[in-house]
C-alpha cells in the first residue's frame, strides 16, 4: 500500500509539473495584425522567441511608404499581460511605439501608442503552423519563374 501511495503521489506531481505552462511560452510564435491608421493600412507581423529565460521579438511592418523590420525592446510579460516597445524612425525622428495588451488564446489584443501622434487598438492573430507552411509554399510559388516554353 505504501508503494501504491508513493507511486500515486509521484504521478500526480509529474502531471502537475508537466501541465505548468510558463506565461512567456504563451506568446512565443508569429502573430499577424492589419489595421487602418493615419498613414493608411498597415500590416504587421510580430515574432516572439524564447531565449532561455528571456523573450526576444521582432516587428515587421508593411505600409504604403515601405517596410520596416525592427527588434522589439523592453518586452515584459506578467501572466496574460504583455508590453513592449517598437523603436521607429519617422522622417529622421526616433519614435517609440508603445504596446500594452493581453494574450487571449490565439489573439493578442494590443493598445498601440505612436509617440504623441496616434493611438489604436489592434488585434494580432497567432499564425498557426499550417498557416505558416501555406504562406511559405505560396511565396515559393510566386517567386519561382517557370522556364520559357519550348517552340
Amino acid at each position: 500500500m505504501k508503494n501504491f501511495t508513493k507511486t500515486l503521489v509521484l504521478a500526480a506531481f509529474i502531471l502537475a509539473v508537466a501541465g505548468v505552462v510558463r506565461a512567456e511560452d504563451s506568446v512565443v510564435g508569429k502573430w499577424k495584425a492589419q489595421f487602418e491608421s493615419q498613414i493608411g493600412v498597415q500590416k504587421y507581423t510580430f515574432e516572439f522567441k524564447a531565449d532561455g529565460p528571456n523573450i526576444t521579438g521582432r516587428a515587421i511592418g508593411e505600409r504604403d511608404s515601405g517596410t520596416n523590420d525592427v527588434a522589439l525592446t523592453e518586452i515584459k510579460i506578467n501572466q496574460d499581460e504583455i508590453s513592449f516597445l517598437e523603436p521607429l524612425k519617422i522622417q529622421d525622428n526616433e519614435v517609440q511605439v508603445e504596446y500594452k495588451g493581453k494574450v487571449a488564446g490565439d489573439e493578442l489584443k494590443l493598445h498601440r501608442k505612436v509617440g504623441d501622434f496616434a493611438e489604436y487598438d489592434i488585434v494580432a492573430k497567432r499564425v498557426k503552423a499550417t498557416d505558416a507552411t501555406s504562406e511559405a509554399k505560396a511565396a515559393a510559388t510566386t517567386e519561382t519563374n517557370s522556364p520559357p516554353a519550348k517552340p
